[in-house]
């Protein structure tokens, strides 16, 4: 088996722009394992508030990798993050690459079409509302928010585009007294969710807490092994395959919601259709979707996913992955 590792960047359109960090490149990591004459390709951007980079996700990868290496060793040796999910999505690839089935007949799923959201980065409340409107093919809008003007942000948007389905994601940009204080004004302004309004460890006080507006986590569940700790506090937990390293880990998710009866959301990191099409696999058991990474970049790989009217995601090609 020969496993190789390189990095690939991807240069965005515009500066990306979220609390605290503004982003110009999507810097991955791509995965390809050949084995008897099969091909499986994985790729991650990683977690940036871990501060992983492309330097250190292939450090951890060549701490562990040799010419056996299997599957299951991987999500043993490998912590959560970046480099497990290149790896494990590239075994998946592989998998299905081998015997012959897509990833759907391999975790028989029947296939429902997805609806992106498109996201609105931080910006001015008039820029983000030409934002809004420029993606005025997209029914469902994420919206990007710090503690900076957050409800005139979203009357912005929400003047320009009444007939969107509208989250925020605040990456832990609130105090527990600002979120019960908008909490009212994202209702009015009919938000469905508000993801990670509080920092990633001084959550506890949503534990118990009602709120008239589902709220989603992201930063404050990583993994499955997070998972009951954040069931607790919030209504909605985000699967991100970056976070939680990988397919195997976000298939142990669902599960542990399914039973629960979580809502759940799959996101992303950025990146290419790569990065996406397995996450395509995770949306299908999810309520919001939000795989809209490769709209970011100047260029896609090939084989790429398209967006039709209404955010409506292109099946990954087998090409690609899966």
């Amino acid at each position: 088996m020969l496993i190789n590792i390189e990095p690939h960047s991807f240069p965005l359109k515009f500066p990306f722009v979220i609390t605290g960090y503004t982003f110009t490149n999507a810097n991955t990591i791509r995965v390809t394992i050949q084995k008897d004459g099969h091909i499986g390709i994985g790729e991650a951007c990683g977690i940036y508030y871990e501060e992983e980079t492309q330097e250190s996700m292939t450090a951890s990868l060549n701490d562990v990798l040799h010419s056996r290496i299997s599957h299951e060793e991987i999500n043993q040796l490998l912590p959560r993050g970046g480099a497990r999910n290149a790896i494990d999505c590239a075994f998946w690839d592989l998998k299905c690459k081998t015997e012959g089935k897509s990833i759907f007949k391999m975790l028989d799923i029947n296939i429902r079409p997805l609806s992106t959201v498109a996201t609105v980065g931080i910006d001015t409340p008039e820029n983000m509302a030409v934002r809004a409107n420029e993606y005025s093919k997209y029914k469902n809008l994420k919206i990007k928010l710090s503690n900076d003007a957050p409800i005139e942000r979203l009357e912005s948007i929400r003047a320009v585009r009444p007939d969107a389905t509208l989250i925020t994601d605040v990456n832990q940009g609130w105090s527990f007294d600002e979120l019960k204080e908008y909490i009212p004004h994202c209702k009015r302004l009919g938000l469905s969710m508000i993801e990670q309004p509080l920092a990633r460890g001084a959550d506890d006080e949503l534990e118990g807490f009602k709120s008239d507006v589902p709220l989603g986590a992201d930063e404050s569940c990583l993994d499955s092994h997070e998972y009951a700790q954040a069931a607790i506090k919030y209504d909605v937990i985000n699967i991100k395959l970056d976070k939680c390293g990988g397919l195997t880990d976000a298939l142990e998710i669902i599960k542990l919601a399914r039973i629960d009866g979580k809502g759940l959301m799959v996101g992303n990191m950025t990146g290419s259709s790569l990065s996406m099409a397995p996450s395509y696999a995770v949306g299908q058991f999810c309520d919001f979707i939000d795989l809209d990474g490769p709209l970011f970049l100047k260029e896609d790989v090939e084989h790429g996913l398209t967006y039709a009217d209404g955010g409506i995601v292109s099946t990954p090609h087998s090409d690609l992955w899966g």
